[in-house]
């Protein structure tokens, strides 16, 4: 994708006006109820999107309705797929009529816990991210900009007689906005939660929740320091860095930079959550590593560049041995666990 299209198309957060929107993180609130899983906190919700379950349930609808785009062929669930961890698979995203971006498909599980959206953060909020998917000719469109992108996706959604009923049971209005179209999927999101892995059972005390091999991966995972970047209960600091992958690539991806505009940020991405990793091969944003074996191996091999590049935690060898890499896999597979299955496909209007 050219760099210009790719300001084009995430510019249409502005056109649709979220500035003053109050989807910004900076407007989150508690208020939807706290996960019943094991080793999740209480999911923030935006003030001007609190927690509903009928906004929750038109979001599941939308999220798996492929009339959010323009051949009415490409659904949110195109990309992010259940049966693949709400991934895709792909080494990158393919959108309307196969057009492929540049990028993996993150998953959407968890992602109520992020701080910002997209490999970049270009999204402050699930939201602005529906709102960028829709409006973005690589995924769901083939308009020509934001607003015939948005205006088009509300008329054939309210075309749907039981869509327009359910948009004024959410949100107390007749009509159907595309604001509105994307507090519905968001709701959706935010409840695709997983927790009660065993990893969450171990730390809360079940000493055999965990297998020996995990165990011993455990205490790798924090003696070589991938809790530096990888921690917390989300096992993500949120950061920004560069890890070495897509460094030699012509035209190199600028990452972060497209948002900050620092140049320290060129090439920098989002460091990522192991939560459920097991299930969202392949990896890194470009997708170019298979398995989470080979993930392991670039980190121990240590990455090759220069310190004004890379954060220099990656760079020196870690030198671990076979049954350490073995066990750091083990280990994160211990990080898979449940309640985002129940968020299944469902019978659409």
């Amino acid at each position: 994708m050219a760099r210009g299209k790719r300001r084009w198309w995430a510019a249409g957060i502005a056109v649709a006006g979220l500035s003053g929107a109050g989807w910004g993180v900076a407007r989150l609130v508690a208020f939807g109820p706290p996960p019943a899983l094991a080793g999740l906190p209480a999911v923030h919700w935006p003030a001007r999107n609190q927690f509903t379950r009928e906004r929750v349930e038109l979001g599941r609808l939308l999220f798996f309705d492929g009339r959010l785009s323009s051949n009415g062929k490409v659904s949110c669930a195109t990309c992010h797929d259940p049966a693949r961890g709400f991934a895709d698979g792909r080494k990158v995203a393919e959108g309307i009529l196969k057009r492929r971006g540049e990028r993996n498909t993150p998953t959407i599980i968890n992602a109520a816990y992020n701080r910002e959206q997209f490999w970049d953060g270009r999204a402050a909020s699930l939201e602005e991210q529906a709102l960028a998917s829709i409006s973005n000719p690589q995924e769901m469109t083939t308009e020509t900009t934001p607003e015939q992108a948005y205006a088009a996706c509300v008329s054939r959604l309210t075309a749907v007689p039981e869509y327009r009923r359910r948009f004024a049971k959410a949100f107390s209005s007749s009509e159907i906005t595309i604001l509105d179209v994307a507090a519905a999927i968001a709701s959706f999101e935010r409840t695709v939660l997983s927790g009660n892995s065993p990893y969450d059972r171990y730390l809360a005390g079940d000493r055999s929740a965990m297998t020996p091999s995990q165990i011993r991966g455990l205490e790798t995972f924090r003696f070589v320091g991938c809790d530096g970047c990888h921690r917390g209960i989300h096992f993500t600091d949120g950061a920004y860095i560069m890890s070495g992958i897509g460094m030699r690539r012509k035209p190199r991806d600028p990452g972060r930079f497209v948002v900050s505009k620092f140049p320290q940020d060129f090439g920098a991405f989002r460091t990522t959550t192991l939560r459920d990793v097991a299930l969202t091969a392949p990896y890194m944003h470009d997708g170019s590593i298979a398995t989470l074996q080979e993930v392991v191996e670039h980190y121990d091999k240590g990455v090759k560049g220069t310190d004004t590049e890379l954060d220099d935690r990656l760079m020196a060898p870690k030198q671990l041995s076979k049954q350490q890499r073995a066990d750091l896999v083990a280990f994160m597979k211990a990080l898979s666990g449940t309640g985002w299955q129940t968020a299944q496909r469902p019978v659409l209007p």
